[in-house]
C-alpha cells in the first residue's frame, strides 16, 4: 500500500509527459486505468518503429507505464464514449496530455469534464499552455521544453550548435510537475469536497528550469551565454579530464573555500600566491591561464588517483559518468535509483521521491494493450451492454 492507496486515475495519454506522471501516480500507490485507443500508444511502437526486433523489451514504455491497467476505448463510437464516462465518474483524477482540440471533438476538455464531475481533479498537460495564439501548436520536449524557453540556447558552448536534451527530458521535469499540482489539488479537496483544473506545459516548466538565467534577464536586461569551459571564469567550477581520459566536474562554488583543498590535491600550494590567482576577482580575469594549470595537473594522473586525492583533502567534485557506470554506480543503488519490474529478468529507474514505510521493492510491468478492458468496466459499473460494444469495437 502506497501513499496514494485508494485514488483511481483515468490517464488518457500518449507518449511521456502524461504517462510519465501516470507512472508516479502508480508508484505511490494510485490504480491508474490508461485508457488506449483500440491500436495503442503509438509509445508502444518505439523500438520497432526504429528497426528494432519486437522481442526487445521497449524499457522507456515499461518506465513510464509501469504498474498501470490498460483499458482500450474507441472514442470515436458511443459504447466507448459511455465507457470513458463511467470510468471518469469512479475516478479521483483525469490526467491527460491529449491536445486540446482532440479533447473538444471528444467532449473532454477540461472544463466539460469539470462541470460534469465536479469532485474530480482534472490534471491537463500541453506543450505550450491552453491560452494564447500559439495553444494548439504540437510540442514535444525537445522544442517546446529545451528550445522555445532558451534551455537549448543556455547549454551551447560559445557560437557552437545547440546540443539536444536527452530524449524524454523534460517531458520527465513536466510529469514531476504535473504530480506536485494533483497532490495539492487533493489536498485542497479534502477541505473542500470539489476538485479543480490542474494545468502545466512544456514551456511553463521549461521556464521554470531556467529560473536563474531567465530572472537575470527579466531583472537586468540580459545574461551571458553559455561558455565553453576555456571560458568559464570560475575555473574551481569546470569539467577537467584525467589522464585515462575520464572526465569531472570541480564543485568549488565558494572558490575562496574549496581553492586550499584542491591546491593541496594537486601538490601545487605554489599556486595561492601567484599574483594572477590570490583572489576569485584575480582568477576570474586569468581564468584561462588558471584552467591550464589545472589542465596540466589533471592529466598526470588517472581518475583512481584523483578521486582518493579530492576525498583526502575536502575537495568537492563529482564525475562524468556514462549510462553504464551509473547502472552500476554502488551509491545510485543504496540511494533507490532503480527498482525491479515484477516477474521480469530486468530493472527500471524508480521514482524519485520515497515515502518513508512505503518504499518499492518492485513494480508490476506495463500492460499488454487492453488487458484490463473488461475487468476495470465491470469494476465501475458499466453495463454489460456497452462492455460487450467496447469489446466487439477492439476485436474489429
Amino acid at each position: 500500500m502506497g501513499v496514494l492507496d485508494g485514488v483511481k486515475v483515468v490517464e488518457l495519454g500518449a507518449w511521456v509527459a502524461g504517462p510519465s506522471a501516470g507512472a508516479l501516480l502508480a508508484d505511490w500507490g494510485a490504480e491508474v486505468w490508461k485508457v488506449e485507443a483500440p491500436k495503442g500508444d503509438p509509445f508502444r511502437a518505439l523500438m520497432t518503429s526504429q528497426g528494432y526486433s519486437s522481442e526487445i523489451p521497449n524499457a522507456p514504455f515499461i518506465a513510464d507505464n509501469r504498474g498501470k491497467r490498460s483499458v482500450a476505448l474507441d472514442l470515436t463510437t458511443e459504447d466507448g464514449r459511455s465507457a470513458m464516462e463511467y470510468m471518469l465518474a469512479a475516478a479521483d483524477v483525469f490526467v491527460t496530455n491529449t491536445r486540446t482540440k482532440s479533447l473538444a471533438r471528444l467532449d473532454l476538455t477540461p472544463e466539460a469534464v469539470s462541470q460534469r464531475y465536479p469532485g474530480l481533479v482534472v490534471a491537463l498537460i500541453t506543450g505550450y499552455g491552453s491560452t494564447g495564439p500559439e495553444r494548439d501548436r504540437a510540442g514535444y520536449d525537445i522544442g517546446a521544453f529545451g528550445g522555445r524557453t532558451g534551455v537549448l540556447h543556455q547549454m551551447r558552448a560559445g557560437d557552437g550548435p545547440p546540443t539536444p536534451t536527452p530524449t524524454g527530458f523534460g517531458d520527465h521535469f513536466v510529469g514531476l510537475a504535473m504530480m506536485s499540482g494533483v497532490l495539492g489539488a487533493l489536498l485542497e479537496r479534502t477541505r473542500t469536497g470539489r476538485g479543480q483544473i490542474v494545468e502545466t506545459s512544456l514551456l511553463r516548466t521549461g521556464t521554470f528550469a531556467l529560473t536563474w538565467e531567465l530572472s537575470i534577464q527579466l531583472m537586468r536586461g540580459r545574461v551571458p551565454r553559455g561558455m565553453d569551459r576555456e571560458s568559464i571564469k570560475n575555473p574551481l567550477v569546470n569539467c577537467y579530464r584525467a589522464a585515462d581520459d575520464a572526465w569531472f566536474w570541480l564543485l568549488g562554488v565558494e572558490a575562496d573555500r574549496h581553492l586550499p583543498g584542491l591546491l593541496r590535491a594537486i601538490g601545487r600550494e605554489d599556486l595561492a600566491q601567484d599574483e594572477r590567482f590570490v583572489d576569485t576577482r584575480s582568477r576570474r580575469h586569468n581564468s584561462r591561464e588558471f584552467i591550464r594549470e589545472l589542465d596540466m595537473a589533471f592529466g598526470g594522473e588517472p581518475m583512481s588517483f584523483w578521486r582518493e586525492k579530492f576525498d583526502e583533502n575536502g575537495v568537492w567534485w563529482a564525475p562524468v559518468s556514462t549510462p553504464e557506470d551509473v547502472v552500476a554506480d554502488e551509491q545510485a543503488m543504496a540511494a533507490g535509483c532503480f527498482v525491479d519490474v515484477a516477474q521480469q529478468d530486468y530493472r527500471t529507474v524508480a521514482s524519485p521521491v520515497e515515502f518513508r514505510g512505503h518504499q518499492l521493492s518492485t513494480v508490476q510491468p506495463a500492460p499488454d494493450l487492453g488487458r484490463d478492458t473488461e475487468s476495470v468496466l465491470h469494476r465501475v459499473g458499466c453495463p454489460s451492454d456497452i462492455v460487450d460494444g467496447v469489446l466487439a469495437a477492439r476485436r474489429r
